[in-house]
């Protein structure tokens, strides 16, 4: 069994990879509070699918490069475009354009 995980796509500008916001909860020694780690991983994206914004299931695999050591799954759910964010937020009423 190889290890998959689901984070955020940050980045999606170079050639069939992607980097991936992944987030965990650890205990803190101490405090023993559930603390937020991030990390970034790189991602092979052999059709280049995937766009910032996007929730992604990433697999663990061999080395690819130096540092991409996992390959997309699967996009499990898209980033809103920019014309569909701009319809999803309430207009202000009030302000005028001057």
């Amino acid at each position: 069994m190889r290890r998959r995980v689901r984070g955020i796509v940050q980045s999606g500008k170079m050639d069939k990879t992607v980097s991936v916001s992944v987030e965990r909860l650890i205990k803190h020694s101490q405090y023993e509070k559930y603390v937020r780690r991030n990390s970034i991983l790189k991602a092979h994206d052999a059709q280049n699918h995937a766009k910032p914004g996007d929730l992604v299931e990433i697999e663990e695999s061999r080395p690819l490069s130096k540092t991409k050591h996992w390959r997309l799954v699967r996009i499990l759910r898209r980033a809103l475009a920019p014309a569909d964010k701009a319809a999803a937020e309430p207009a202000e009423e009030g302000v005028q354009a001057q």
